[in-house]
């Protein structure tokens, strides 16, 4: 039987790990070693983690703090920040492969019990694209490579087995803030040269045809005059579909940005993001105090 749960799951937000799990086996580290350099050694450690976790945890607050959301009709090349209503793509829409329902985005694991214990069988994760809508346009997001917030996670127990899912579903609000680019329409990088090369081997590799089409005294070969007729055809051909191209409406598609920029998406609002990585990344620095304060205390100990 499922339970669905709709506190925060955070396994995607790696910069807490360190707070959740890694820092309580540091110091039950140092409480087993009972000794001054095994205390010096842990709390050095905490500190190290949380200084890094609090980094994490700052960048991607003045990331989502700072930048402004930008209308999907109009939003800029480059990186920027959307919030609108999942969508599903045309085409075949994504099924969960726990629940067996349709949704944006999943990821699940397999457990099997062994005694009191749970251990891992098998995971998984969606890598389809699926849409965002703010009501002046869609734009497609590629959630590979991306941090997935969700709040949206469903549990399941039978015959020894837990299966555990995350989801984005469809009209739900999406946040996402990475690398937006437009596949053709009037931005569309095309390269002529390529491709009148392509349409020319083509040509070429159906002898036949371009005899038909070319060979104008018909004598069975096409002489320079002609080829330099069969080359502009070519590059007229060529000239019109760059033309079509560029009038058609573009697929605007979110990624994955360059230079280690964040790449989020979350099934929240702005405020609520902001919020989460403030308070992470104060309580991360709370750690580093009080990391340094117990190495300062233990130096002054005999």
């Amino acid at each position: 039987m499922f339970r669905t749960h709709r506190a925060a799951e955070w396994r995607h937000d790696y910069a807490n790990l360190a707070l959740s799990g890694g820092n309580l086996l540091i110091l039950l580290l140092g409480l087993r070693l009972q000794s001054r350099i095994g205390w010096q050694i842990s709390l050095a450690l905490v500190g190290l983690t949380s200084f890094w976790a609090w980094y994490a945890n700052l960048k991607r607050y003045r990331t989502v703090a700072d930048t402004p959301t930008s209308r999907i009709a109009s939003a800029p090349q480059g990186y920027i920040e959307l919030v609108g209503r999942g969508q599903q793509p045309p085409g075949d829409g994504l099924v969960s492969p726990v629940s067996g329902l349709p949704c944006l985005w999943y990821r699940y694991r397999v457990e099997r019990r062994n005694g009191d214990r749970w251990e891992y069988v098998e995971s998984g994760m969606s890598h389809d694209t699926f849409g965002v809508s703010d009501g002046s346009g869609q734009v497609l997001i590629d959630p590979d490579g991306a941090e997935i917030l969700t709040s949206r996670k469903q549990v399941s127990t039978l015959g020894g087995y837990r299966k555990t899912e995350w989801t984005l579903i469809e009209g739900e609000t999406i946040y996402a803030i990475g690398e937006h680019v437009t596949l053709g329409g009037p931005n569309a990088v095309l390269d002529k040269k390529a491709d009148l090369a392509t349409l020319l081997a083509e040509w070429k590799a159906d002898k036949t045809a371009l005899l038909a089409r070319f060979d104008a005294d018909r004598d069975g070969e096409i002489s320079l005059d002609e080829w330099e007729r069969a080359r502009q055809a070519a590059s007229d051909e060529v000239d019109r579909a760059h033309l079509d191209i560029r009038l058609k409406d573009g697929i605007h598609l979110m990624r994955k940005p360059a230079h280690g920029r964040p790449f989020l998406i979350a099934n929240r609002e702005v405020t609520a993001l902001v919020r989460h990585f403030r308070l992470w990344s104060w309580a991360h620095l709370v750690l580093i105090m009080s990391a340094l304060m117990g190495l300062a205390w233990i130096d002054r100990t005999p």
